[in-house]
């Protein structure tokens, strides 16, 4: 990385070398049988450059070329790109416990045995198709730049996911555990699966109509994306977000805290920087329905002449290689404070609703609006606060910025979605609109 830095900095006025090491060993299980066994390692750097106030980018597998990576960025400086702002200075960062040594000997085996375990428990309790997902992985990132910025990081990452399938369809009960090491599936997870997916064994048709909506974790990038879109620099800069002007304004509902917190280093990817070397903090963006903060990264706090947040990252949306892609401003660790009531309770308090545990279509439609349009998949019909049975042929729909102003109770328990990110909790939201067949 140091010889392509000098060597970068002969060509352009400043320069940003981002290396990244990803080593992912998992497992997957497929009707309760052994599918697949794949390790995975890839390594390789990105390069930034800024020569008279334009970008160029470029990334590599192959460390050794030097002159080629250093000619692509050049060349595609013709794109014209501007690039109003400077690398940032990072010399101290907050140290995390990120890196569990013991991660390191997990062998594949380990992961199969645990596969197994889980899915001999969902198998003797559920008679649905089981699928099982375990996997480890171990991370280093490092960034230098010419503005004298030399940070690293690594991290570790184990996870277990455990689904069971209703019959004739794709869907299920899904639950995720993540951890910085291995640990078993914990009981409490794999007796909610069971229990959900037999309460939710026959198929019912109810009738549609305005009703309370229990919007399950998995279920909710369907507002996730929304919160993402309206509270990023980018949606300000380009004028699409809905709340530009409601600054400290009440957005939701009082029982709505939406915060980003990648210094939480009791759950695996915590990090002190985010990936332009920007220190990463505890940051409020709804604090009990109210609007404290947009987020930026380098690019978008230099267009609007504000200050970056930490939130600048080489995501991309679909999958595929992060070294791909330049940052851009995105809420990595989006998390939703947990309430005071139990998933037990929340089902108990719906004289009649549906409880969505996935969500068809929650990344189409008009997000930036905050409007969304999602299929039921899967879900269940509550009446008098006992589930019913499971709806097929269902639509939810309505807008974020109304349906969180409505919301009648959030769950004490933050799940996680995946490896990295945060954690979210159930909410109940009251007058919701369903579209069912009858």
């Amino acid at each position: 990385m140091e010889k392509l830095m000098e060597l970068a900095k002969k060509s352009c006025d400043k320069a940003e070398v981002y290396s990244l090491q990803h080593n992912i060993n998992s497992v997957s299980f497929e009707n309760a049988k052994l599918h697949d066994i794949e390790t995975n390692f890839q390594s390789g750097l990105s390069l930034r450059i800024i020569k008279d106030n334009k970008l160029g980018f470029a990334y590599t597998k192959n460390i050794q070329n030097r002159e080629e990576l250093i000619q692509n960025a050049l060349d595609s400086l013709k794109g014209g790109v501007a690039a109003n702002y400077d690398f940032p200075l990072t010399t101290k960062t907050i140290q995390l416990d990120t890196y569990d040594t013991s991660l390191e000997e997990i062998a594949n085996t380990k992961l199969v045995e645990e596969c197994s375990r889980v899915c001999e428990l969902l198998k003797s309790s559920a008679n649905g198709e089981i699928m099982m997902q375990s996997g480890t992985a171990i991370d280093q990132t490092r960034i230098i730049n010419t503005a004298g910025t030399d940070i690293s990081f690594k991290n570790t990452g184990y996870y277990m996911t455990g689904n069971v399938i209703f019959p004739g369809s794709a869907a299920g009960i899904i639950r995720v555990f993540i951890s910085k090491k291995f640990e078993p599936m914990p009981d409490n997870l794999i007796k909610e699966i069971i229990s959900l997916y037999n309460l939710s064994s026959k198929v019912v048709t109810p009738e549609g109509g305005k009703m309370k909506v229990l919007f399950m974790p998995y279920s909710l990038f369907t507002f996730t994306g929304r919160i993402l879109s309206g509270t990023s620099g980018k949606s300000i800069y380009e004028k699409i977000s809905p709340i530009a002007d409601k600054m400290g304004e009440k957005i939701w509902s009082d029982k709505i805290t939406v915060y980003d917190d990648p210094l939480n280093d009791r759950y695996p990817a915590a990090r002190p920087f985010d990936d332009e070397g920007v220190p990463t903090q505890f940051f409020p963006v709804v604090e009990n329905g109210v609007l404290k903060n947009f987020y930026y990264d380098l690019n978008y706090a230099g267009k609007l002449k504000t200050k970056p947040t930490g939130h600048g990252y080489k995501i991309n949306m679909w999958g595929g290689d992060s070294l791909k892609v330049k940052p851009t401003p995105f809420l990595a660790y989006l998390n939703i404070k947990a309430g005071q009531k139990s998933l037990a309770q929340l089902i108990k308090s719906i004289d009649r609703g549906i409880i969505l545990e996935g969500a068809l279509g929650g990344h189409s439609g008009n997000i930036p609006n905050g409007d969304y349009s999602v299929g039921v998949c899967p879900g269940m019909y509550v009446e008098n606060g006992e589930i019913i049975g499971r709806v097929k042929d269902a639509m939810i729909a309505g807008n974020i910025y109304q349906t969180l102003k409505n919301v009648v109770d959030v769950g004490d328990t933050a799940y996680p979605l995946s490896l990295g990110g945060g954690l979210i909790p159930p909410i109940l939201c009251a007058e919701v609109s369903v579209a069912t067949k009858r």
